[in-house]
């Protein structure tokens, strides 16, 4: 494939794991000689992380997706620099970046959406808009998950449309970090059992079942801490549920964490109770440094963990089935060993970068070339 130019477009502020996903992408294009901007908030965290990276960072207001002045300014952009692909990173780029497209003078840019979540594109759709906007004014929609496809396909969108690329992660990353003492850090027990979940505190990550699992986890392991690594607007709901349980000393919210990498060494399970999960890349992050998982079959994640094999999968809100399967590996190191080999082999066979930023220039020449 000859060099490319192509253009990335992310409307979050924050930083979680679809920039990073994005940066992993753009960082395998530039080492293969292709040509890499990306357009971002001016005051989100992307920017001075991509920079520093020495990217070609461009700083863009973009204000929601029904913005016409942020149309205008992509568009003009695009203009300008000619982008053989447009890749858009989130649901507002999507909207923002496929209208400005039409704009961006011939040829077209080819218009390429990824996908990372696992709900119907009608759920949070003003007057079924999204209809519209995932119908027309793209070329390929990238799920990371075939979970996602299939929520896709049943939304009646065409098949030919759709193009499975998993997301992944730089194991390395994981494996070369320092180790972290988390009991120590987060004033635990010496030699405490500690599950960590990884994701922010909201709705469709599932921390109110785990919440809901740890008075029986508890009562079979009686020292074990839940530690959970992540912020947001239920912190104190969940700290209510676990004082209404009687479990308020075994749950810790350990809030944003910066060193996470060195956290998955020095913990024993590594839990996923979601609801809804397009795929989880910290899952695949703590199966990279050896851990068991404990996951819900929702969404991607049975696409990782497979049960028994890199860990148990339970289903999705079953308090019950998730305490059962923690305490069995808390309780079994063998098995916890033997599943933490199982995972850490699996991604390295099917979840390295390479193999994302493969599968999605495999994408974009397929686009060019039917374009």
């Amino acid at each position: 494939m000859p060099p490319l130019r192509t253009l990335h477009v992310n409307t979050e502020r924050g930083w979680r794991g679809g920039e990073q996903q994005m940066a992993y992408l753009a960082e395998g294009l530039r080492r293969r000689g292709h040509a890499v901007r990306l357009v971002v908030q001016p005051d989100g965290e992307a920017a001075p992380r991509l920079e520093a990276a020495g990217f070609d960072v461009d700083r863009c207001r973009m204000r929601g997706e029904a913005d016409p002045l942020s149309v205008v300014a992509l568009a003009r952009r695009m203009r300008a620099w000619r982008p053989d692909v447009v890749h858009l990173h989130t649901s507002h780029a999507h909207a923002l970046g496929a209208l400005a497209a039409r704009f961006a003078g011939r040829p077209r840019p080819a218009v390429v959406v990824s996908r990372r979540v696992d709900f119907s594109i009608y759920r949070r759709s003003f007057l079924g808009l999204n209809g519209f906007k995932y119908r027309h004014g793209l070329d390929r929609i990238v799920c990371v998950s075939e979970a996602i496809r299939r929520v896709l396909l049943d939304d009646g969108l065409d098949p030919a449309r759709l193009a499975v690329v998993r997301s992944a992660i730089d194991p390395e990353r994981v494996r070369g970090a320092a180790r972290v003492d988390v009991r120590a850090r987060l004033g635990l027990p010496a030699g405490a059992p500690v599950v960590l979940a990884v994701g922010a505190l909201v709705g469709h990550k599932g921390h109110r079942h785990l919440v809901d699992a740890l008075p029986a986890v508890v009562a079979a392991v009686p020292e074990a801490r839940v530690v959970v690594a992540g912020e947001g607007p239920l912190r104190d709901e969940l700290l209510a549920q676990a004082r209404a349980l009687g479990v308020a000393g075994a749950l810790v919210l350990a809030g944003q964490v910066g060193d996470l990498p060195g956290w998955f060494a020095d913990v024993d399970v590594l839990a996923m109770p979601s609801t809804e999960e397009g795929l989880g890349t910290s899952v695949l992050d703590g199966m990279a440094a050896g851990l068991a998982v404990v996951a819900s079959a929702a969404g991607g994640l049975p696409e990782m963990v497979r049960d028994g094999v890199e860990g148990r999968l339970v289903p999705p809100g079953d308090a019950g089935a998730l305490a059962a399967a923690v305490v069995a590996l808390l309780r079994d190191p063998v098995a916890r060993r033997a599943m933490g080999a199982a995972g850490a082999a699996r991604v390295d066979a099917e979840f390295r970068v390479d193999r994302m930023v493969e599968g999605t220039l495999a994408v974009y020449e397929d686009v060019l070339a039917r374009r």
